[in-house]
């Protein structure tokens, strides 16, 4: 569950991308030069990487947290794993 200033935040960053997105298309399509085009395409992938970390800030600060206060040992576990395999996979990735 985010909160309405960090939902706020992240769908600005994310219409912020979009218009990237369609940059990217259009400098394709005019046939522009390729490093200038990766420069674009890194931005846009540093962008998403920062509204990846207000999401997972968002997320330890609000569920996982609710969770290790709710003595919830079954819960608790479970809020780790799935941190762990989103790391897991972040670490694949990157």
């Amino acid at each position: 569950m985010m909160y309405e200033q960090q939902k706020g935040d992240v769908l600005t960053r994310l219409n912020k991308i979009e218009g990237q997105i369609r940059g990217i298309y259009k400098m394709i399509d005019e046939g522009r030069y390729c490093i200038d085009i990766l420069s674009q395409t890194r931005a846009v992938a540093a962008a998403m990487r920062r509204v990846e970390d207000i999401i997972m800030h968002q997320h330890l600060h609000t569920c996982v947290a609710d969770s290790m206060k709710s003595g919830d040992v079954s819960d608790q576990h479970a809020k780790i794993e799935e941190i762990m395999d989103v790391f897991s996979k972040f670490r694949k990735n990157g």
